[in-house]
């Protein structure tokens, strides 16, 4: 196994066991600022300022998604 796939499952078995003990808002809130940071990333040609923008503004909505019980 090379070393770099290796150190990828590491990160994210890692990165899963984190989120273990959140709430299901939690998870909304950043699974919606994934999502809406890879959205602003793609529609501003990879600019820092549209990835932020899409991250924070997908973290509203994935709040406000997991606070109306609608998160799966």
């Amino acid at each position: 196994m090379s070393a770099k796939l290796l150190f990828s499952v590491v990160l994210l078995t890692l990165g899963l066991a984190g989120c273990a003990g959140m709430s299901s808002e939690e998870k909304c809130t950043i699974g919606g600022a994934a999502v809406g940071g890879l959205a602003g990333s793609l529609l501003t040609n990879q600019s820092g300022v549209g990835t932020v923008g899409g991250a924070a503004v997908g973290g509203v909505v994935g709040h406000e998604v997991g606070r109306r019980g609608r998160c799966p």
